[in-house]
């Protein structure tokens, strides 16, 4: 995988001009997170744990960053009725980001790389493809596993190619942490993750600026849809002492924001197909595909950090089309 590509102008410049390559026609959404905070130390490896005490005093982030969040691409997914196209979303998003001039820091996909199957030969190939596919994209990747990748056989498949399920790096100053509720059959995050988070976040200030990655919810969403984590007030608890602390999730195939307390949640579109809102009645089944507007509901997002203005800036990308159409 090839380095970042050097940024030709400022952040600003450079991500009006991602947003004007992706044909931004989403909602930008502020939350006010950023505020004064005790900084981290220098990245760890991709997909590790950050090892040891971190150390720093400066405040808030080091510098303007964006990242990228894409979620649920379901990579062998197979549905006319629901996405005709599903095998194209995932190549055209990576071509779409790989044409702009300005690359994000990382790029974070929050779980369901792939779609689920009882056989472990072709769990393995839809990986080894998915991992093929995006290593043509120029920023750092992070992974994290869905459901879909590591329920059958407790992550297995999944950590022999991608690594560890759970892990924490820092950024410029903010402390990222990616927790995994999917490899327990009963979608668990378990007592001994639940220890390490409680462990690897201790030597933080409370007022550390903390981003947490999860598939699922964090909270009890819709439960009976599996939209939820059985012991996730356990994980809330250990977050809530801390002031500044903001959680993305994936799994629900939508645009979501929500609040328990002062921590924020904010849910990610599918990369695959849409799903219904949590108001709907009756079976979770994947929204129907409009030939009017075949990639409705789905996308991914932009997020920055600005110290300055202290907040995150969330921007919601549409798929393009191969005419450069959402």
């Amino acid at each position: 995988m090839s380095n970042v590509t050097p940024r030709p102008a400022p952040l600003n410049r450079s991500r009006r001009d991602l947003l004007k390559l992706m044909n931004l026609g989403g909602v930008v959404f502020a939350s006010s997170l950023l505020r004064g905070v005790v900084g981290c130390s220098s990245d760890a490896k991709d997909g590790q744990a950050a090892a040891g005490p971190r150390s720093g005093t400066a405040r808030g982030a080091a510098d303007d960053f964006f990242f990228l969040q894409l979620s649920d691409p379901h990579w062998g997914f197979s549905g006319p009725a629901v996405n005709p196209e599903a095998d194209q979303e995932l190549p055209s998003t990576v071509a779409t980001i790989n044409a702009s001039a300005a690359q994000p820091d990382f790029i974070v996909f929050t779980g369901d790389l792939t779609h689920n199957t009882d056989d472990v030969d072709v769990r393995r190939m839809r990986m080894l493809e998915f991992q093929t596919i995006t290593s043509g994209l120029q920023a750092p990747l992070r992974f994290m596993p869905g459901e879909h990748d590591a329920a059958a056989d407790a992550g297995a498949v999944y950590q022999e190619i991608f690594g560890q399920t759970h892990y924490s790096f820092d950024h410029k100053g903010i402390h990222f942490v990616a927790l995994d509720n999917v490899s327990d059959p009963h979608a668990m995050l378990g007592a001994d993750q639940l220890h390490w988070l409680g462990s690897d976040l201790a030597p933080l200030d409370a007022q550390a600026p903390i981003v947490v990655f999860a598939h699922r919810p964090l909270w009890d969403l819709k439960p009976e849809w599996d939209w939820a984590t059985p012991d996730a007030a356990q994980a809330i608890e250990i977050l809530m002492p801390y002031e500044n602390v903001t959680v993305f999730f994936g799994h629900i195939h939508q645009e979501l924001h929500h609040t328990t307390g002062h921590i924020q949640h904010h849910s990610a579109r599918s990369l695959a197909f849409a799903l219904p809102t949590p108001e709907t009645p009756g079976m979770r089944t994947p929204i129907p595909w409009d030939p009017n507007h075949p990639r409705a509901g789905l996308g991914y997002r932009s997020v920055e950090a600005t110290p300055v203005s202290q907040e995150y800036k969330l921007s919601e990308l549409p798929i393009q089309t191969g005419d450069g159409a959402p």
